[in-house]
């Protein structure tokens, strides 16, 4: 079940990063094109109507922003100062780091709860958004759902660390889907063409 959770969180995150992005190059692109001076695709370009790419692309980057929160939260990318946390005894730095976990979870439960109160309250009105003329309680619906989720993430970190010791880390330097290449991985005479042949020597020696 978390792992489904764990997909679902990454596929909203990457689903609307890159609609985002292309929203926003369609939308340039058309600006561009339709001032143009050529007979007929002037026109037609003139009479499709983008102006709700603007308000679309914020909204989808401030979804973004709340479940990448929580995304940060269970992965660790967030940034955090803990030079001195780290200095201190192992039983001490452990209750330190517990309680800033739950202070986390506290503060987004208090902001998912009273931003699900805004979303009741404004659902029961006829607001809707200036373009796009959707509901703005579907608009703002992000704030609790994300918080929810990242008040979940703290206390899912929490109790990892409470069982293991460790806490998420994520290295900078990495990047997913490539593998750490070593010197040993290096074969300059391994590879396959004819100016490499696998059986040469390296210096001529056997």
């Amino acid at each position: 079940m978390l792992n489904l959770l764990d997909r679902l969180e990454e596929w909203l995150i990457a689903f609307l990063i890159a609609g985002a992005t292309l929203i926003i190059f369609v939308a340039v692109v058309h600006r561009y094109a339709a001032g143009l001076p050529i007979p007929g695709l002037q026109d037609w370009l003139v009479s499709i109507n983008l102006s709700w790419a603007q308000e679309l692309c914020i909204y989808m980057f401030i979804w973004m922003a709340k479940f990448g929160a929580a995304y940060g939260v269970r992965t660790g990318i967030h940034v955090g100062v803990d030079v001195l946390i780290n200095r201190l005894p192992d039983n001490l730095r452990r209750k330190y780091v517990l309680f800033g976990l739950f202070s986390g979870a506290l503060f987004t439960v208090i902001v998912g709860s009273l931003g699900a109160n805004y979303v009741w309250a404004i659902g029961h009105t006829d607001q809707v958004s200036a373009d796009l003329e959707v509901p703005l309680w579907i608009v703002y619906l992000c704030i609790p759902l994300g918080s929810f989720l990242m008040c979940f993430r703290f206390l899912q970190v929490a109790w990892v660390f409470f069982r293991t010791g460790e806490l998420p880390h994520h290295d900078h330097g990495k990047v997913e889907g490539i593998e750490d290449v070593t010197d040993e991985d290096i074969v300059p005479y391994g590879l396959s063409d004819n100016l490499h042949p696998a059986d040469a020597k390296v210096g001529g020696r056997p």
